[in-house]
């Protein structure tokens, strides 16, 4: 049975990019050493944070998106074989292109 994962408030869940196995210079780099990616596609969204007034504030990122997020940010997930991270919209630096 594989469940959905539906994030709540400010939360984003993001499928991080493959980790380079490569460097420049045609060097393999084995699991070890390699970095974690900061990459990703966002695959699900929140519906937004809720004010002290009671007003929702919408999301800055939509479901399809390439994000750039912190180094050590989010909660990490195992989903129908994938590994997923579960991230505030303040973990999100940037969108790509």
């Amino acid at each position: 049975m594989t469940r959905k994962i539906q994030p709540l408030a400010d939360r984003i869940v993001v499928k991080p990019s493959e980790a380079q196995e490569e460097v420049r210079g045609g060097i393999i780099l084995p699991d070890t050493v390699r970095e974690k990616p900061q990459e990703g596609d966002v695959v699900a969204v929140g519906p937004g944070r809720t004010t002290e007034d009671g007003k929702r504030i919408a999301m800055e990122v939509k479901v399809g998106d390439k994000v750039i997020y912190a180094k050590y940010g989010g909660t990490e997930v195992k989903e129908g074989g994938d590994e997923l991270l579960i991230l505030r919209e303040s973990d999100i630096l940037a969108k790509v292109g």
